[in-house]
């Protein structure tokens, strides 16, 4: 039940996490703010990671700064409030958001974006091999630490294991390599596989899965397909079918699992652990709460994990919090059935899925820095 907020405060609009969709708030209140309420946004980390960027950056194709969204800098622009903080839980009757290092925090609205973690990484945490892809604020620098203090045989490589086979992780794969080929850094040479349950470049058509496929092994990458990571020890991790294979570095990449800061909200879930929702984003449990991006699922029409959904969702969020402080009709999200695709290859090329065409070219690479450069300049 919506508990309304007394006559003559300033309302609360809180969002928690800024990640794209929240981000778009930010952006839009800076030319329209909500008549009445005040703005707060909350984040563990006081900057934000464009991941379509991520890749490049790992590459060394963009500078660090250039996929960073400065948030102090973002919400002073709009006026805001930033809090820096890690939320502990959510009391619905209060209507407060708490924390484990500050009081509680007032809400009349609230919006969700943590985004999500990979499946399986908390099982092989205590191996001094794992470096979980997310949070992706810090990924480069843990990797670039690991790396650093890993130690080999002499005059052996560096053997680096990414776990997951989707998209990121062939990603990631490949402009690691590239970047170890440019020969700036001390832990080169390496040698790099991929291990993944189901198939490389899930969800992609066939075509595009037989470039990537072919692409890889001109690389040299191997990779383990339908290999489900069971163990990760000291100085290897285990398959199920019982064999081991070595390595120094452990990347874990794997499909989207909810992060644990929602286990601690009381609120309705998918069955893996995502807020629950309508079509107008709102959680199933209380109105005044929307979730976004990955932390949250239109139970009706879910969708994949994939930042694209949560760009389309930044206009309907915009214009649901302002029809839920005007009682006016809100708007649904209907996520599209198919979306432009584009892969980084590390090589100034880029791998291009969209509709029946499939390729892979330096245009493709120019195409994807500009609608990405785009996006992310749009919040520094």
């Amino acid at each position: 039940m919506t508990a309304a907020a007394p006559i003559g405060r300033a309302k609360n609009i809180v969002l928690l996490g800024i990640g794209h969709t929240n981000a778009h708030v930010v952006k839009e209140w800076q030319t329209d703010p909500i008549p009445g309420c005040k703005l707060i946004c909350i984040s563990k980390f006081p900057t934000a990671t464009y991941s379509g960027m991520l890749p490049g950056t790992l590459g060394r194709q963009f500078r660090d700064d250039e996929m960073r969204i400065d948030l102090k800098g973002l919400v002073d622009r709009a006026g805001a409030e930033l809090v820096i903080a890690e939320t502990s839980g959510l009391d619905l009757e209060g209507g407060e958001l708490h924390f484990s290092d500050r009081p509680p925090l007032r809400f009349d609205a609230l919006s969700i974006g943590v985004g999500s973690m990979p499946a399986g990484w908390q099982q092989h945490s205590g191996s001094p091999l794992m470096v979980p892809i997310k949070p992706m604020q810090t990924f480069l620098h843990r990797l670039d630490e690991h790396l650093r203090s890993a130690t080999t045989e002499p005059a052996s490589p560096l053997r680096v294991a990414i776990v997951g086979g989707g998209v990121s992780s062939v990603e990631i794969a490949l402009c690691l390599q590239q970047r170890i080929k440019k020969g700036q850094d001390p832990f080169s040479p390496l040698t790099v596989q991929i291990f993944t349950s189901g198939r490389i470049a899930e969800g992609m058509r066939a075509a595009s899965v037989r470039r990537i496929e072919k692409l890889l092994a001109s690389r040299q990458i191997d990779v383990y397909s339908g290999q489900r990571v069971v163990g990760v020890g000291d100085r290897e991790l285990e398959t199920e079918d019982g064999n081991r294979h070595g390595a120094d570095c452990v990347i874990w990449a794997t499909g989207a699992v909810a992060p644990p800061v929602l286990r601690t909200l009381g609120l309705q879930t998918d069955g893996r652990g995502f807020i629950a929702t309508g079509k107008t984003l709102q959680s199933l449990t209380d109105d005044r709460i929307f979730a976004v991006g990955d932390s949250g699922t239109v139970m009706e029409s879910p969708s994949p994990k994939a930042g694209v959904y949560a760009v389309r969702q930044c206009p309907i969020l915009w214009h649901n919090l302002r029809a839920f402080f005007n009682h006016s009709p809100m708007r649904s999200f209907e996520p599209q059935s198919d979306f432009l695709k584009l892969l980084n290859t590390g090589d100034g090329k880029a791998l291009i899925e969209y509709g029946w065409l499939t390729a892979h070219a330096r245009w493709c690479w120019r195409l994807k820095t500009w609608i990405d450069k785009r996006f992310v300049g749009e919040f520094q």
